[in-house]
C-alpha cells in the first residue's frame, strides 16, 4: 500500500462527525494525512487508502472540483 518516491506522513486527530480522514498537501510538497483514532483498524485502513489514491491520482493538481473527485474514488 505504500506510494513510493513520495514522502507522507501520518497523523491520528478525533474528526467531526461524518469526518473519517483528510489530506494536505504541506509546503515542501509532502503530505500529511490526518485519520480518526476512533474509528477500528479496518476502516482506518480503508481511509488510509482513499487518501492514498488521491495522491496516486495527483488529484490535487488535476484542477478537478473536489466533488468530482470523490465521486470519482
Amino acid at each position: 500500500m505504500l506510494t513510493e518516491g513520495i514522502d507522507y506522513f501520518i497523523y491520528y486527530r478525533e474528526m467531526p462527525p461524518k469526518i473519517y480522514a483528510f489530506i494536505m498537501v504541506n509546503n515542501d510538497s509532502t503530505y500529511s494525512i490526518f485519520l480518526d483514532p476512533r474509528r477500528d483498524y479496518q476502516h482506518r485502513l480503508e481511509d488510509l487508502k482513499h487518501e492514498l489514491d488521491h495522491i496516486r491520482n495527483n488529484d490535487f493538481y488535476n484542477g478537478s472540483p473536489i466533488q468530482a473527485v470523490e465521486d470519482y474514488l
